[in-house]
């Protein structure tokens, strides 16, 4: 009796893992899930058959501007299999201080951001958010974001393809391949 508790709460705990974005038990990308800005659920697994560029953002950087480059690349992509998700972290210099409705409203006033944006969450550390936890277990500490606007990319099928540093620029020609490569892996 006792050992078909613990196989039961073990099949619960693993369930609930992955249903709230556990990262040591995802299979790919399309197991996390983020809050969105407006608030409710903003589950990768929506984006299956698509590629999804994951950049953390912050509203008062140097490498802010970059919210150009990528609304630019979303919408020359997005008609093509290609999903930009943007990602508020406080995590470096303290450049994303505001509310989600700040920030919001800077992205859309500011730069006409129509792409997805996610609720503000930590990036690195203890309390990184999930999917992040995931990628540096997938690509290594090395590929970690180091400070704002690190990207990672993850193709068709939810896995995690290639990662990409602050001063690579959105629309770079590296990053438009592994865009292409991304999108033509269905």
């Amino acid at each position: 009796m006792v050992k078909t508790f613990a196989k039961l709460a073990g099949a619960a705990a693993l369930a609930m893992g992955l249903l709230t974005g556990g990262a040591a038990m995802a299979k790919n990308a399309h197991d996390f899930s983020f809050e969105s800005i407006e608030g409710g659920p903003l589950p990768l697994a929506q984006y299956k058959g698509k590629a999804v560029l994951v950049v953390n953002t912050a509203s008062f950087c140097g490498f802010t501007p970059q919210y150009e480059g990528l609304e630019h690349i979303y919408k020359e992509y997005k008609g093509k299999g290609l999903i930009v998700l943007g990602v508020p972290a406080n995590n470096f210099g303290g450049q994303e201080p505001g509310t989600n409705a700040e920030i919001k409203q800077f992205c859309t006033a500011k730069y006409d951001v129509d792409f997805p944006l996610a609720s503000k969450v930590s990036v690195q550390g203890a309390d990184a958010h999930p999917f992040y936890k995931w990628a540096v277990e997938v690509l290594g500490a090395d590929k970690a974001p180091k400070w704002n606007f690190h990207k990672y990319l993850v193709n068709a099928k939810g896995e995690l393809v290639a990662s990409f540093p602050t001063k690579v620029v959105p629309d770079a020609p590296e990053i438009r391949a592994a865009i292409d490569q991304a999108i033509a892996a269905k």
